[in-house]
This record gives C-alpha cells, sequence and structure tokens, in this order.
C-alpha cells in the first residue's frame, strides 16, 4: 500500500473542498437550464449574457472567462443572484426558478418575457429583490406572492398585470411596490406595513381610500396613485401620515377633500390633486404644512377665493397650480411679490385682476358668461340688432 507524506493529502484534501464549493449544485444548474431554455434562441444576441451559458462549463465555478461571464452570482455553490442584461429577451419565466432556494435577487427587467408570473416564486425563502419591470407579463398577480416574506422590493412595472390585487399585508419586509403601468382593477387592499414607497400609477383601481389600506404605514414616504378611476373623498388622516413626503392623485375621480391641520414634524412636501372632479374650496390647510414646496390642484372645480394664507411670508410654497378651476376674487398680491418666487398657473378660472406680468397669470380667465353660470346667474342674452 503506497504511502502519502502528511502534506500532499493535507493538500488533495484542500483541493477536493476548494473543487467542491465552486460546483452549484445540480438542482440549480437544471434550474439554469432551464431558465435558459424558456427564451426563445433567436432573441439571445451573441453578445448577451444568456449567450455565454454554456453548460459544458460550472455556472459557479471560476474563474469565468468564456462561460457564465455574467447573469448569475454564486456564493459558494449556490446561485444568489440571477440578474439579466436588457437585451429584448423574449420568452417565459419557467417555475422551476424555484429551486434556486437560496436566491435573493432576481432581475429579468427591461425584457420582453410574457405569460404569468410563476406562483412558485413564492416558496423563495431568501427573495429580496423581484425585478420584473418593462416586459409583457400577464395574468393575476399570484395571491401565493405574500408568502414570500423576505422581500424588500416588488417592482413588476409597465407589464400587463390585471385582476384585483391580493392581500399583501404579510410582507413585513417589503419597503417599495411598484406596480404602475399595468392593468389592475378593484379596491386597495391592506398594504404591507414597513413600505416606503407605493406606486400604483396609471391602473384600473376604483373605490375610496380607506384606513384600512394604510394602517400602520409609518414610514411611508411615497403615494403614486395617479390616472386610475379612484372616487369619493380624500380624507384628513392621509396628509397626518407621519413619514409622508409626496402625495400624487392627480387624474382619478375623487369628488371631495378634506386636509387635516399638520403635525408639527409634517415632511410633506408635494401634493398634486390635479385632473379630478374636485368641489368646494381650497383648503386653508395646506399653508400651515411648513416643507409644503409643490401644490396642483389643476382642473377640478374648485369655487371661491385663493386663501390668503397662500402668501403668508415665509410660506414654502414655490410651485402653485390652480388653474382650470372655477376660483373667483381677487389673488393675494403676496403670491405676486418676493422677485416671483412662486411658479405655476392662477389661469382658466374666474379670478379679476390676475396681473398679465405674472407668469402665474399667462393664461387668460374663463369668459365671464361661463363664471356667472357656475355661481348661480344667468349670461346676459346677447342683443339683437335691429334690421
Amino acid at each position: 500500500m503506497p504511502h502519502f507524506p502528511i502534506t500532499a493529502v493535507l493538500l488533495l484534501l484542500l483541493f477536493l473542498i476548494a473543487a467542491a464549493s465552486s460546483s452549484a449544485v445540480p438542482s440549480e444548474t437544471a434550474a439554469l437550464r432551464a431558465f435558459k431554455s424558456a427564451v426563445k434562441p433567436a432573441s439571445i444576441p451573441p453578445s448577451s449574457c444568456l449567450a455565454t451559458w454554456n453548460f459544458s462549463a460550472d455556472p459557479c465555478a471560476a474563474p469565468r472567462i468564456t462561460h457564465f461571464t455574467c447573469g448569475v452570482t454564486c456564493a459558494g455553490d449556490r446561485v444568489v443572484q440571477l440578474t439579466l442584461d436588457s437585451q429584448g429577451y423574449s420568452g417565459t419565466l419557467t417555475p422551476l426558478i424555484s429551486r434556486l432556494s437560496q436566491l435573493v435577487t432576481l432581475d429579468v427587467g427591461e425584457n420582453d418575457f410574457h405569460g404569468p408570473i410563476p406562483s412558485s416564486i413564492a416558496s423563495l425563502p431568501n427573495l429580496r429583490n423581484l425585478i420584473l419591470r418593462v416586459n409583457s407579463f400577464s395574468g393575476a398577480l399570484p395571491p401565493s406572492i405574500a408568502a414570500a416574506k423576505s422581500l424588500n422590493t416588488l417592482d413588476l412595472a409597465r407589464n400587463s398585470i390585471s385582476g384585483p390585487l391580493p392581500d399583501l399585508s404579510p410582507l413585513t419586509a417589503l419597503t417599495r411596490l411598484d406596480l404602475s403601468y399595468n392593468k389592475l382593477t378593484g379596491l386597495l387592499p391592506r398594504l404591507p406595513p414597513n413600505l416606503n414607497e407605493l406606486a400604483l400609477k396609471s391602473n384600473s383601481l376604483s373605490g375610496s381610500l380607506t384606513k384600512a389600506s394604510f394602517s400602520e404605514l409609518t414610514h411611508l414616504m411615497v403615494i403614486e396613485l395617479a390616472e386610475n378611476s379612484l372616487s369619493g373623498t380624500i380624507p384628513p388622516w392621509l396628509f397626518l401620515l407621519p413619514s409622508l413626503q409626496q402625495i400624487d392623485l392627480a387624474k382619478n375621480g375623487i369628488t371631495s377633500l378634506s386636509v387635516a391641520a399638520p403635525n408639527s414634524n409634517s415632511e410633506l412636501v408635494a401634493v398634486d390633486l390635479s385632473n379630478n372632479k374636485l368641489e368646494g374650496t381650497l383648503p386653508e390647510e395646506f399653508a400651515e404644512y411648513a416643507a409644503l414646496r409643490s401644490l396642483s390642484l389643476s382642473y377640478n372645480k374648485l369655487r371661491g377665493p385663493i386663501p390668503w394664507q397662500y402668501s403668508r411670508k415665509g410660506s414654502s410654497l414655490r410651485r402653485l397650480y390652480l388653474d382650470g378651476n372655477y376660483l373667483n376674487g381677487s389673488p393675494p398680491q403676496g403670491l405676486f411679490s418676493g422677485g416671483g418666487q412662486v411658479s405655476g398657473s392662477l389661469g382658466d378660472n374666474c379670478l379679476r385682476k390676475c396681473p398679465s406680468a405674472s407668469e402665474l397669470c399667462l393664461k387668460s380667465q374663463k369668459p365671464a358668461s361661463i363664471c356667472q353660470q357656475a355661481y348661480g346667474g344667468k349670461p346676459k342674452p346677447k342683443s339683437k340688432s335691429k334690421s
């Protein structure tokens, strides 16, 4: 029996350990094969990441000189990131992706994947970032997604996802949710409690904003719900969410607005409620929000004068868009002093003495006949010329 020096045995053991640690788990290699097989070969350019996925080499082996040069990141023998380049890859997302059990990031954004989002994704226990934005995924968002408890970012914007949103409140680690530019319908469900950013712009969501949807959202900074079919009242508690900085509810069907006096530490910077069906008068309370720099209430059905508080000395307002309403009276002169520090528009209203030299008054006011009708008067009949 041959005798090997102890040093040689140790070196052999180290080599075997190193070789084992650099080889992907067979089930994960199979999952990567299935992933590539679900992409149309004609959509894989020769210079792309996916073109280097040659399975004659191990996906996790180093150095990566010719094979798997990008797209896959491993920690030891486990795949932890699958991040494709934007090359217009066309295909479906295989359910076998769930075999990548240590996957932290799945990013196939800005390609041409289509078909349903596999419900098996929810079984990935370590998945933190799911980025499928700008593709052609369709069908419903699987309710099972609420079981992906480690998710931090869920970005499915600009696809064709339809149907109602499932209850996402179990996703307690989720801080960023972007499902903008899809075909979602129905009411807003309960939302994840630790969201920083909520983006659901340009869908077909309906109903009113309820406290049940937003309960416990103490970290929410951005609400982006423009271009939906929301209705009813904007409730006062919405403006009091403690971390809120931006609200965009433009282009909905909201009919009324109730604004609470702010908390002393309010961080609200921008509010856009333009192109709704808001009635009533301008809320004076907006002037009390110390950080508010941009306010847009354009193209609603608001009446009455512009509150003098909007021009109060020391106000933080820098952008004010009130055009396309039925506001009357004379605008506060403070809006036109201070070297034009307030930009925006007061046009297409029923205002008097809006100085044409100001940018705010470049757009003309409504005809007097329309303003008379808006305030319950009747326009004077045109006098008939004598023949």
